[in-house]
């Protein structure tokens, strides 16, 4: 039975999209790994999100709650709000108490990635903060650590990410992630994918 990695995310305009998918080709590019995204509910009426002029939401399904406990492991992805994870996913998490109250999640592996606005908008203190939301449902936190290699210590170009996981810079909107920031996703996927299924093959053994 193939292990499955859910990519849960939220993007308003795409950056936090574009780090997922190549997180799912990292996962899925791992034998034996079915890799999948999700998208969590919009919580801003339509009207809202075209004031913001937000673009239209992908094709990715809507994830519900009890959905999470089909899945071997999870790489959470959202944007950044004042350093900690945008309303929309704590929304979601905020309705997984049923799941929490039977820690179905629990010993199930999940890394963080993430998108800020500038260099000192949260790329650190974003996944930082949530974790405390993978603590209380007994996952066990993925950070990527330094596995990329020299590509962590990049200092000519700005670069997203941190041990923590991949993470991009949104500036005004109009930066997209770079080759090197979606490297470290694609490296996120299949490191994370790798750990979900040697885990998923010691508890089966």
């Amino acid at each position: 039975m193939a292990t499955k990695v859910y990519i849960v995310y939220y993007s308003m305009y795409g950056h936090v999209e574009k780090l997922a998918e190549e997180i799912r080709k990292g996962a899925a590019s791992v034998e034996g790994v079915e890799a999948k995204p999700w998208q969590v509910p919009e919580t801003l009426p339509e009207e809202v999100l075209s004031k913001m002029s937000a673009p239209p939401k992908s094709d990715s399904p809507i994830i519900t709650p009890n959905e999470l406990t089909e899945a071997d492991g999870f790489v959470f992805g959202f944007p950044t709000r004042f350093g900690m994870m945008a309303a929309q996913f704590k929304a979601f998490l905020d309705a997984t108490g049923g799941l929490w109250r039977t820690q179905s999640l629990a010993g199930k592996p999940a890394g963080i990635f993430y998108s800020t606005g500038s260099q000192g908008g949260g790329q650190e203190t974003t996944a930082l903060t949530a974790i405390t939301q993978l603590v209380h449902h007994g996952m066990v936190f993925v950070p990527i650590g330094y596995t990329f290699g020299a590509g962590m210590f990049e200092m000519e170009n700005v670069k997203g990410g941190s041990p923590y996981g991949a993470g991009t810079f949104a500036g005004d909107g109009s930066r997209q992630p770079t080759e090197l920031e979606l490297q470290q996703a694609f490296h996120q996927g299949k490191y994370i994918a790798t750990i979900t299924k040697k885990l998923k093959g010691s508890t089966t053994a």
